[in-house]
Formats: C-alpha cells, sequence, structure tokens
C-alpha cells in the first residue's frame, strides 16, 4: 500500500490599493526583471528590483553599494562562491572599480559588505611574492596586505609603501579614513630611492597624511644608516603640493669674525599667483648688521617674461666706540625683461639692470658674490622700440643706459637716448625690377639721434645734483650713397653725408687779464670759462668714395692627398675721403694777457656729438683683407665629399694717407687676424700697430721714416694676442658643453670661480635624474672619466716709447673633473706672469651622497681667503635639513 501526502502553500487574497476619490489608476510603465544580478568575470549588484511604480514606504531606498562594474581576472583560478558572497582570485590577480585599481597574488571580494582583501603568495619555501599594489587616484600604495570597503572607503594597510611628491613613506600600519585622511603608525619616511634599504630616513610614531597637501606628525627622529642619532623633534608639519605654495623659508645659521653670530636667507615666500612670486628674505649680524633682500620671477606666456631682485645691506664692521668702527649701506638691483617674439611683431620691449653701489660685490659676505668681486664694471639698459611699417618705414627707440666703474666710482647715464631713423629711398630706381647704374642705385637716409648725457658719482647718485651737469643734445644725419660695377669686375660705391647738431649748452670763454692790485703785474688771472644756455646748432658734411674687388687663388693638391687644395681670398680696396674745415665755428681768446697769447675755441667743444673739424684733410686709406681655408679629406669613407676647413678667418692690413697734411702723413699700419684650430675649441685673436715715422728723444713721433733714421721699415709700437680654449670629454663624444654663472652678476664662465649657493637646490642638478642615463654615467666610467676646461690667455706688448714693455701677460683656467660618479672635484684660478703670481683662486669639492650632498669651496689665497661647507639632502621637500660652516673674509684685512 502506498501513502502519500501532498501540501501546498495558500497564497493570501490580494487586497486591492485605495485610491482618492478622483485619482486614476496608473499604468505600471516599469518592467520587471528577475535575473541574477552577479555575472561571471563582471559583477554588478542590482539587489533592488521594483514591481510597482507606487512607493510603499516614505523611507527613500538605499542606493546600489556598488555603482560601477567590478572588472577581475587571474592567472590560476577564479572561484565564486554564493554562499559566501565572495569571489576568490588566485595568482596574479586584479581587480578593477571606478578609479580603484588593485593588483596582488590573492584577492578575496566580498560583495555583500562590499570590501576587498588582497595579500601575497607564500611558496613552499616560506617566501613571499606579489605583493599587493593598490591604486586610487594618483595615490599608489604597495604594502604586504590590504583590506578596503568600497562603500566607506576606509582601508587597513600592513606594512605599506607608497610615495608623495617626491617623499617615500613606509610604515607598519595604515589606516585610511577617507580620500583625505591617512594615519600611519611607526612610519619612516624618506627621499631615498630605495626605501627599503635607505640611507636615510626619519622615524615618526604616528603620522596624519593628507595625500598632496600636507604630513603631520608626532615626535620624529633621524636614522642614517639604520643608527638612530640624536636629532629629533617633538612635532613635524610637511607641505605636500605640486603647486606652488606659500611659506617660511628656513634660515642659515653662523659665525663671522667680524660681525658676530647671525642668521642669513630666512623669510616668507609669497605664491601670488601663476603669474608671479615673491620672496622676501633678511639676514641679522648679532653686532647690528642687517640685509633685506626682495626677489620675484613672472612670466605670461607668450608674451613676456623677467625676475627682479632688490638688495640692500646695512654693513657694521668691529663695536660701536672702537677706532677701527665703520657703517656703511650698500645696495643692489637686478632687473631682466625678455619679450617674446610672437607678442608684437612691430614693438619690443627688453631690460637688463645690473646697478647699485660700487662696493657692493667687494663688501657683500653672500657666497654667490664671491667670484664677483673681480668685476669692476656694472651695466643696464631698459629699451623700448616701434616699428611702423607703412612705406617708408619708420623705426623708433627709446633707451636709458647705465654704466659704472666699480673702481673708480664714476657712472655714465643716458636718460634717455632717442633714436629714429626711415628707411632708406631709393628716388630713381623703377618699382619693379632690380636696379642698375650709379643712377638708380643712388639712395639716402634719414636718421636723428638724441641724449640727455649725464656724468656723476657713486656719492652723488639718486641725488638731485646728478643732473646739474647734464648736457642734452641731437644729431640729425642724412647719408647718401650709390654703387655700381665699373670694368665687369670693380665694385665702386660713393657717398657723403651730411650732419646737423643740435645743443642747449655752449661755452664762452673770457680773455686772462692781470692782477691790477699786483703792482708788479706778474700774478695773472686765467681765462674765465662760462656755460651758455640756449639753443645752438652747426653743420658739417664730408664726401666718400671707395673701389674694391674680389680675387681667389687655388693651389691644387690632388684628390689622393689629405689635404686636397688651399684657397686664398683677397679682397683689395682703396678709398677717398674728403673732410673740409669748419673755422667759421671757432673763436680766439688771450691765455697769456703779458705775452698776449691765443689760442682757438669752440663754443661747442663741450657737446655730446664732438666738435666741428678745424682741420681740413683729404686723405686715401688703404684695406687689404685676407681669408684663407682648405679642402681635406674626411676619414669617414662613408663621405664623398671633403669638407672645409678654415685656416686663417681674417689677416687684414690697413693704413691711410693724408694728401693735406705738411706732415706725417702716413698712418700707422693696423694689422688685425683671427682664426680657430682644433676642431673650432680654440679660438685666437692677434692684432699690431706698425708705424713708419721715427720718435725722438722724448718719444714724439718726427717727420722722418723710421727706415732713415737706422731702423727697420715699420715699428712696431704694439701687439696683442688673446687665446681662448674650451673643450671636456663630451666634445670628443659629439656633445656639447654649456655653463650659466651670469644669474648673479658675474662672466658667463667660471674663471672668476663658480657662484654656487648651496642652500639653493636649483644650484644643482635634479636628485631624480633618469636611471637610465646614470647606468650610462656609470658604464662609461669603465673607460673614461667626465671633465672638462676652460683656459683664456692674454699678452700684450708696448713699444710706443721705445720701453719694449710687456704690460700685460697672464693665464687664466677653470677646469672640472668627475673623478667616480659620486666625487667631483674644480678649479678656478690664473697666473700672473708679469708680476710673477697666482690670480684669485677657488677649489670646489663635492661628493654625492645619493639622498644628500656634501660641498666644500675654498679660496686659499689673497684678501678674499675663506672656506664654505655645507651638508644636506638634496630634496626640496626637505631642503631645510643642512649643515653648514663657513669661514668668511677677514674684513679688517
Amino acid at each position: 500500500m502506498i501513502s502519500s501526502f501532498a501540501f501546498s502553500q495558500e497564497l493570501p487574497k490580494r487586497k486591492k490599493l485605495p485610491f482618492k476619490p478622483g485619482q486614476e489608476q496608473e499604468m505600471d510603465t516599469l518592467k520587471v526583471t528577475l535575473k541574477d544580478s552577479i555575472r561571471i568575470g563582471t559583477r554588478k549588484v542590482n539587489d533592488s528590483i521594483k514591481n510597482d511604480s507606487i512607493q510603499k514606504d516614505s523611507v527613500p531606498e538605499k542606493a546600489p553599494v556598488l555603482l560601477d562594474l567590478v572588472k577581475y581576472k587571474s592567472k590560476d583560478y577564479v572561484k565564486i562562491s554564493q554562499r559566501d558572497k565572495k569571489i576568490y582570485l588566485y595568482d596574479e590577480a586584479e581587480l578593477y572599480y571606478q578609479d580603484t585599481e588593485l593588483k596582488s597574488g590573492i584577492i578575496v571580494l566580498d560583495y555583500e559588505k562590499n570590501e576587498v582583501y588582497a595579500g601575497r603568495l607564500k611558496d613552499t619555501a616560506g617566501v613571499y611574492s606579489q605583493a599587493p599594489y593598490f591604486k586610487q587616484g594618483n595615490n599608489i600604495v604597495e604594502p604586504d596586505s590590504i583590506r578596503f570597503n568600497f562603500d566607506t572607503e576606509k582601508a587597513l594597510i600592513w606594512n605599506s609603501r607608497t610615495e608623495q611628491n617626491g617623499t617615500k613613506i613606509a610604515s607598519e600600519l595604515s589606516k585610511k579614513e577617507n580620500d583625505s585622511v591617512i594615519f600611519l603608525k611607526n612610519a619612516k619616511f624618506t627621499t631615498s630611492k630605495d626605501i627599503d634599504n635607505p640611507e636615510y630616513f626619519f622615524l615618526a610614531r604616528k603620522i596624519k597624511l593628507v595625500p598632496n597637501k600636507k604630513i603631520v606628525s608626532g615626535f620624529t627622529n633621524l636614522y642614517i644608516a639604520d643608527v638612530p642619532t640624536p636629532i629629533g623633534i617633538p612635532f613635524a608639519y610637511f607641505p605636500l603640493t605640486d603647486d606652488r605654495a606659500s611659506g617660511f623659508i628656513f634660515p642659515t645659521f653662523g659665525e663671522n669674525s667680524s660681525r658676530g653670530y647671525f642668521f642669513q636667507n630666512g623669510g616668507y615666500y609669497f605664491a601670488v599667483s601663476d603669474y608671479f612670486d615673491l620672496a622676501l628674505l633678511g639676514d641679522y649680524y648679532t653686532n647690528g648688521s642687517y640685509a633685506f633682500r626682495g626677489e620675484s620671477n613672472y612670466a605670461l606666456r607668450y608674451r613676456f617674461r623677467g625676475n627682479l631682485s632688490v638688495r640692500f645691506e646695512a654693513v657694521i664692521n668691529s663695536q660701536r666706540g672702537f677706532p677701527d668702527y665703520s657703517k656703511s649701506n650698500i645696495y643692489n638691483i637686478r632687473w631682466s625683461h625678455n619679450q617674446d617674439a610672437k607678442a608684437n611683431p612691430n614693438s619690443r620691449f627688453s631690460a637688463s639692470v645690473n646697478l647699485g653701489s660700487s662696493s657692493f660685490y667687494q663688501a657683500s659676505i653672500n657666497q654667490l658674490n664671491t667670484p664677483n668681486f673681480l668685476n669692476n664694471t656694472l651695466n643696464s639698459s631698459v629699451s623700448y622700440s616701434k616699428t611702423f611699417p607703412s612705406y617708408p618705414s619708420v623705426n623708433i627707440s627709446l633707451t636709458a643706459t647705465h654704466s659704472q666703474n666699480t673702481n673708480t666710482e664714476s657712472i655714465n647715464l643716458t636718460l634717455p637716448t632717442l633714436q629714429a631713423s626711415v628707411e632708406r629711398i631709393y628716388p630713381f630706381a623703377p618699382k619693379d625690377g632690380t636696379k642698375k647704374g650709379i643712377i638708380q642705385n643712388i639712395n639716402f637716409q634719414y636718421n636723428l639721434r638724441g641724449e640727455n648725457r649725464i656724468n656723476t658719482t657713486d656719492s652723488l647718485f639718486f641725488k638731485k645734483e646728478m643732473f646739474d651737469d647734464a648736457k642734452m643734445g641731437l644729431r640729425h644725419s642724412i647719408p647718401v650713397n650709390t654703387n655700381f660695377k665699373l670694368l665687369k669686375y670693380l665694385s665702386v660705391s660713393l657717398g657723403g653725408n651730411y650732419d646737423e647738431v643740435w645743443t642747449f649748452k655752449t661755452t664762452e670763454r673770457s680773455d686772462a687779464i692781470i692782477d691790477p692790485d699786483d703792482p708788479t703785474m706778474t700774478e695773472q688771472i686765467a681765462s674765465v670759462k662760462d656755460t651758455i644756455n640756449g639753443f645752438d646748432s652747426y653743420r658739417t658734411y664730408n664726401f666718400s668714395a671707395s673701389i674694391g674687388t674680389t680675387l681667389y687663388g687655388t693651389f691644387d693638391r690632388g684628390e689622393d692627398r689629405k689635404i686636397q687644395a688651399i684657397r686664398h681670398t683677397l679682397r683689395p680696396s682703396i678709398s677717398y675721403s674728403y673732410n673740409p674745415a669748419f673755422d667759421q665755428y671757432y673763436d680766439t681768446y688771450i691765455i697769456d694777457a703779458e705775452n698776449r697769447t691765443m689760442q682757438e675755441y669752440t663754443r661747442f667743444e663741450d657737446g655730446l656729438f664732438g666738435v666741428p673739424s678745424q682741420t681740413f684733410a683729404s686723405s686715401i686709406g688703404l684695406n687689404v683683407a685676407n681669408t684663407v681655408e682648405a679642402k681635406v679629406r674626411s676619414n669617414d669613407s662613408t663621405q664623398t665629399e671633403p669638407k672645409k676647413v678654415m685656416l686663417l678667418n681674417s689677416l687684414n692690413f690697413a693704413t691711410s694717407y693724408n694728401i693735406a697734411a705738411d706732415s706725417l702723413a702716413w698712418a700707422p699700419v693696423r694689422v688685425s687676424g683671427s682664426t680657430v684650430l682644433f676642431n673650432n675649441k680654440l679660438n685666437v685673436n692677434f692684432g699690431a700697430n706698425l708705424d713708419p715715422y721715427a720718435i725722438d728723444n722724448q718719444g714724439t713721433r718726427i717727420n722722418k721714416f723710421n727706415i732713415d733714421n737706422g731702423g727697420s721699415l715699420f715699428r712696431l709700437t704694439s701687439a696683442n694676442m688673446t687665446l681662448n680654449y674650451s673643450f671636456s670629454s663630451k666634445s670628443f663624444e659629439g656633445k656639447g658643453n654649456n655653463a650659466d654663472n651670469t644669474r648673479s652678476g658675474g662672466r658667463d664662465d667660471d674663471l672668476f670661480g663658480r657662484a654656487q649657493d648651496f642652500s639653493d637646490r636649483n644650484s644643482f642638478r635634479d636628485e631624480d635624474d633618469d636611471d637610465d642615463e646614470e647606468k650610462e654615467d656609470v658604464e662609461a666610467y669603465r673607460a673614461k672619466i667626465p671633465w672638462d676646461l676652460r683656459v683664456a690667455y692674454s699678452l700684450t706688448y708696448l713699444n710706443s716709447n721705445r720701453q719694449n714693455e710687456i704690460s700685460n701677460n697672464s693665464l687664466m683656467f677653470s677646469g672640472n673633473v668627475e673623478l667616480t660618479p659620486q666625487w667631483k672635484v674644480g678649479i678656478s684660478s690664473g697666473y700672473d706672469f708679469k708680476n710673477k703670481g697666482f690670480t684669485y683662486t677657488q677649489m670646489r669639492f663635492e661628493r654625492d651622497l645619493k639622498s644628500w650632498r656634501i660641498n666644500f669651496n675654498w679660496v686659499p689665497f689673497s684678501t678674499r681667503a675663506s672656506w664654505y661647507f655645507f651638508i644636506g639632502i638634496k630634496a626640496s621637500i626637505l631642503q631645510d635639513i643642512k649643515w653648514e660652516q663657513r669661514s668668511e673674509p677677514d674684513r679688517r684685512l
């Protein structure tokens, strides 16, 4: 017998939903989709299935937990557990969700709690591999294991490794609260490239990290090579930002022999905007000396860029009441402005300013000014130019210039200089086609130059007295020229020039008189010179003509020779100039009242543009220019054409003969030339003056040829030669070498020493150099050592008065050698062969300690004898962690 029972579930009757009177029932517009929310390979959770369009509860529905697709994959297997609501990924597992990227050996995704777990793989030998790699946005963490919640975005991270703006951070345990706050326990942070074996690190027990903003830590102390040091701080704050940020600039501390203890270069940096910034820095010394410095950089893309630096120092030596006590104020202003060529094609503004106290570079003790005290000139120029492109085009420019000699403390200013010119006009030339013949090539031009020139001294600079002796004037010039060919090979040019000078001050001299109160009539009163204010002018003109040609001579030696051919280019020319005398602008006055001695003068003698010529001149000029070059067979067998090598860039001979002179008609022969040798690395320039006339016992030229006086054809009166040699190991590898030392007002090379501020990270190469480049350098050291060398030699000979003297004979050199990838040494020095002594000498030593840098500069002798030692961290974020010690020059010497 079979007994069976059946049971079923009774469904309750569906109740009708109540409606308010007058309200129509709406049709359900939502499609009911019943499907599994978990899909293999791509997971999307959809836990809310609506069956009706009518809201059943006033409580808002919970948004979906996972808001995007979860993509994953692994090398070994993927296991999905519906019971545990988890997905297991094993071996080279990867998971992607929104901006989160996770790679690890093992990944477990709990899609019910919306959490993910990741860890390493462990083999049979107990070795771990495939550590997690977690990236969210721009933040990257490489821990041993991690637990992360997609909903709250909280995370627990064990033994994490992360990097924030160049700073590497490793912590035992990290707790991520949200996108903006992370708490770290027992964390060490460093800028070393190897986070697992750093050269140094700071150990902090507790850290609060706000990514890309800041790091705030508790008690922190320094470890060097895993050895703790007593250097520690109770708390620390480190800003983290890729953008400019305002903040304090940590000063440098030290001691000076004459000014006491000090701090230097401390202040505040203002990140005003993306277009300009401002740094205000100050120094203070315990003897009362102080200094201020303001620096600003500005730039507007495709328009202009520049920088401004203003420095002021109140220098006090010794102590008040002591006999050697002194106080002085010195300053320096530097401004550089460059306009982009694309900004305006018809107008341009530029500035290069370097002015200040004549003793600034000598009295300042700033490290950057150490090599600059040898510069004895300061120059400035501010100019604006405008072009009006219509025909004929007009160019107008305004320029303010400044020239200062720091030895004599004299200053020359032009405030301003006005220059205007009209495009060259050919009145007889056809509108179309080329210009031919003497008539069609006639052209003229108009030029205007106006100046307001001031000569003053350092003590009167920026005072109203400096304008008392200002000179103003304008010069109008109209040159007229033409040129044509003669006998096919001769080039002839004819020209004349008309000048008109306007001045607003002239000179008047009165005769000398005898003192009427002196009965002996022996004491005389000198003539009186008066300055007359008012407009006056004079006009001059002159004519000139020249004829010249070009001759070529080639010496062929055969294509089988190393030097296949030598070509000589000869350019002779003869010129004639006519300059009349303008006696109408000259007067006479008595300089000796007793003997009635007269002397001529012109009222324009103190003018800006010289004086009208009083001497008639009609002279013939002779000039010969030479160039020698060779064709050399290339060592490269693939090259079919020989290369041209310049043997002699120039060799010029020039002299003139004055037809109107009654004596000493021949001018000295000027010889000048230049060449380059050793693959354009050695520049040679030379010159000499050869005088055909003899001199008397007093050294005065006489109207007698030197050969007729028992001498040679020409008398060598002066000669000079300069050699400049600059090369490096890169030159033999086909690479260039560049040096820039002008930022603080020095030379563009380091022959006077190198200006370095070791506290300024910009003075050095970025510590994050390309690893590949570094490997190449290490590889190259097996065969060669990088080096560079610059040599300058100068020789001057004088014999104008039979002194037969070498007035200047000096050698200057500067070089650097990288002994190892971490050691670099350099020296700048020179030797004066005339005075038999070394010139300013600076020795440089640099040691690269990977994350740290050691520098030592030493000036062993001279009045600037000093040394400077620095050790500090390279990274900009920790650049204030440093130690400096220096020995300043003794100002009492």
